[in-house]
């Protein structure tokens, strides 16, 4: 894309911004699946793998502060380089048992400006990349409470892998209700 004289800096922008989503190949796409890559985690005994885009970057738990007459599954707030950062237990959000293992978690910071939050995890064990061959769509039927929030499937290395969108999880409307 070139840029024409006297044409709009913004249109020129947008015009680009289509143009990279039109190319853009993900799980969720309806284009071929050519190569999908990833930030992989683990909570609880699954293994998850999430978009790059979806996470701003990991890092060990902070210090928090409880949020009177918040949920169990909103751990606190803290301060992370000046900025308040509310902490969610992504696997209590879920629905699922309580941790039993606090040696590996890490707290992936979600990439938005508007919604700060950190999600905290079991394990953190660095990016994947799948192929289209690797595709299992048949797993996201069995995955519980995380069936709403998932974009497809991988099976690699020998295990499951469900792409979960942090996005899709911070749209629903249970997750703004985090109060009592």
């Amino acid at each position: 894309m070139t840029a024409v004289p006297g044409q709009d800096p913004f249109d020129l922008l947008l015009g680009l911004e289509r143009a990279l989503r039109a190319a853009r190949l993900d799980a969720e796409g309806g284009a071929a699946l050519q190569s999908w890559s990833g930030l992989a985690f683990r909570l609880r005994d699954r293994w998850l793998v999430t978009p790059r885009q979806d996470v701003r970057e990991v890092i060990p738990l902070p210090k928090l502060t409880r949020v009177p007459g918040a949920k169990r599954w909103l751990l606190g707030v803290a301060n992370v380089r000046g900025a308040l950062l509310p902490v969610t237990d992504l696997g209590l959000w879920l629905q699922q048992p309580p941790s039993t293992s606090d040696r590996e978690q890490r707290v992936l910071v979600f990439n938005s400006d508007r919604l700060p939050v950190g999600f905290l995890v079991d394990e953190v064990a660095g990016h994947r990349q799948f192929a289209a061959s690797d595709q299992r769509p048949e797993l996201c039927a069995r995955a519980g409470t995380l069936a709403p929030y998932l974009l497809g499937a991988f099976g690699r290395e020998g295990r499951d892998w469900l792409a979960l969108s942090l996005h899709k999880l911070t749209q629903a409307p249970a997750f703004a209700d985090a109060g009592l």
